[in-house]
């Protein structure tokens, strides 16, 4: 027997047909594809993950679900990997290949790993994971929705997100609090996008910080020239900009700095 702990997250898949279908979300994908999924647990989702054309391998933290998955998956032997995923190097679990990423995500930590899936975004192509349902609006919402947050322009910038499934409380042992769903992630064209993306990235997390100020106040200590605020962008607030606003915006701002700075 195995329980859930507290301290990892856990909430262990019990309802079958869901384990089944979420692993159906995979099915697309070519022989041999690289999967990693995180946080097994108790092999719910791994026992139809195993029956596939893949090369499936699994990582989790707590030593008591990889001592179980060593017991119940022999198939998986030299492919279960004892790690905190987000310590993880992710480009050695397939020697720098593409992967995806599937599972039925611990949701302390959910939104890291989102966040660590778009730091690996060279090899990372997809991910069909659970979060709770929060999370999940917060990750696919679009502008002028209360749950668009950064998140949501971190993750679509590189990814197209959408809900396949969710799911009640009596799906998981222990119950969360919360309903929760499936979603996929999938890698869109852009390889990289086009402005400074660590300004973009520093652009967004400073708006939201104040999203109900409109991107003026926010961003005046970016700015020294006031006939810049006399832009559009800066009479709204984050919360209505859309990715592609935020790229537009990043380059303006790097401009003007180029031009202040003599470069």
């Amino acid at each position: 027997m195995v329980f859930a702990k507290k301290s990892y997250g856990q909430h262990f898949l019990v309802h079958e047909s869901s384990a089944e279908k979420i692993a159906s979300f995979i099915d697309h994908l070519p022989a041999g594809a690289n999967v990693l999924e995180v946080g097994p647990g108790t092999g719910m989702l791994t026992k139809y993950l195993v029956k596939k054309n893949i090369n499936l391998k699994v990582v989790d933290a707590d030593r008591d679900m990889v001592s179980h998955i060593e017991k119940h998956f022999p198939e998986l032997h030299e492919k279960i990997i004892l790690s905190d995923f987000l310590k993880l190097d992710l480009t050695e679990v397939f020697n720098g290949e593409s992967m995806v990423i599937i599972g039925n995500f611990p949701y302390n930590i959910s939104s890291q790993i989102v966040f660590k899936a778009i730091d690996n975004k060279n090899i990372v192509t997809e991910v069909v994971g659970m979060f709770q349902k929060e999370m999940a609006d917060r990750i696919i919402s679009k502008p002028d929705i209360k749950d668009y947050s950064v998140i949501s322009i971190l993750t679509q910038a590189y990814f197209d997100g959408n809900i396949l499934m969710k799911l009640a409380p009596g799906s998981f042992n222990p119950p969360p609090k919360v309903h929760s769903a499936v979603i996929r992630l999938k890698r869109n064209n852009k390889e990289h996008l086009e402005c400074n993306e660590r300004l973009f990235k520093s652009i967004v997390k400073v708006t939201f910080g104040q999203r109900r100020k409109m991107m003026r106040n926010t961003l005046k200590g970016m700015i020294t020239d006031a006939t810049f605020f006399e832009d559009k962008f800066f009479n709204l607030r984050p919360e209505q900009l859309t990715v592609e606003d935020f790229i537009t915006l990043t380059n303006k701002i790097e401009k003007q700095n180029k031009h202040e700075s003599g470069n």
